[in-house]
């Protein structure tokens, strides 16, 4: 049997617990409540067209904040791996500015942004851009010395040896990079919706929990979880696919 019916059985069997627990303990909708009434609750809102602005809000945020930071990082990494002086120069700062919680900068970017899409784009990227650039920065000086030796010899350039050995082999490092910042994407826009946002799934949550609707929130978290899954399992067949192109071409 395949271990994604085993999968299956298992989240089967932790909501019937669940149910079962809440009904024989009575405890309060506000506090837990059922997965049946959770299940209802994200129905009717998905029926009613409640949730749908709110999911392509959010979605858009983490669309373009996960490009931004990924282009951003990607090129930073690849500057900073082929240049030593900027390395060591930059590098540091770059350090102090990622350990900077991102939330406690949130009321600084609305003073600078406004409220709305823009600022939470901004905190996303800047969440995922460090993930690229430490994994760019990886992928490419772990090369293989004996192909790094054979470029040499053969008098390759540097941008052929970047584009043609350090790139493609740092390849699934960097794709590495890519499923961590597609994960931190979506916590950065619920995040940047929590502080500046008007729409988008962390507004919407913190309208829920406004009215002290727990149903409500817990049916927002399925949707963020199964949003976050969609990217996440998106970002592994890219990678895979990428990964096929790059040993088909070292096949011919």
């Amino acid at each position: 049997m395949s271990i994604r019916i085993y999968s299956f059985f298992l989240l089967i069997a932790l909501l019937v617990g669940w149910e079962v627990i809440c009904r024989l303990l009575g405890i309060s909708a506000l506090v837990i409540p059922t997965p049946t009434a959770v299940l209802e609750a994200l129905w009717s809102t998905l029926e009613s067209g409640y949730l749908w602005p709110h999911i392509w809000i959010t979605t858009a945020e983490m669309v373009l904040g996960l490009a931004l930071g990924c282009g951003i990082g990607f090129v930073c990494g690849i500057i900073l791996g082929e240049t030593e002086f900027l390395r060591r120069l930059l590098y540091p700062y770059i350090i102090a500015s990622q350990v900077v919680p991102k939330l406690a900068l949130g009321p600084l970017f609305i003073v600078w942004f406004g409220f709305g899409m823009t600022s939470t784009v901004v905190i996303t990227a800047l969440i995922c851009f460090f993930p690229l650039l430490e994994n760019t920065l990886t992928g490419i000086h772990h090369i293989d010395p004996q192909k790094r030796e054979l470029f040499r010899m053969l008098r390759a350039s540097r941008m052929q040896t970047l584009f043609r050995l350090k790139i493609p082999s740092g390849l699934p490092v960097i794709m590495a990079g890519v499923r961590v910042a597609v994960v931190l994407a979506l916590v950065g826009a619920v995040v940047g919706e929590f502080i500046g946002g008007r729409e988008g799934l962390g507004a919407a949550i913190i309208a829920a929990q406004g009215m002290m609707d727990s149903t409500l929130m817990f049916a927002l978290f399925i949707v963020i979880t199964f949003l976050g899954m969609i990217f996440y399992q998106a970002a592994i067949w890219s990678e895979r696919w990428l990964l096929r192109r790059h040993i088909k071409g070292k096949t011919q």
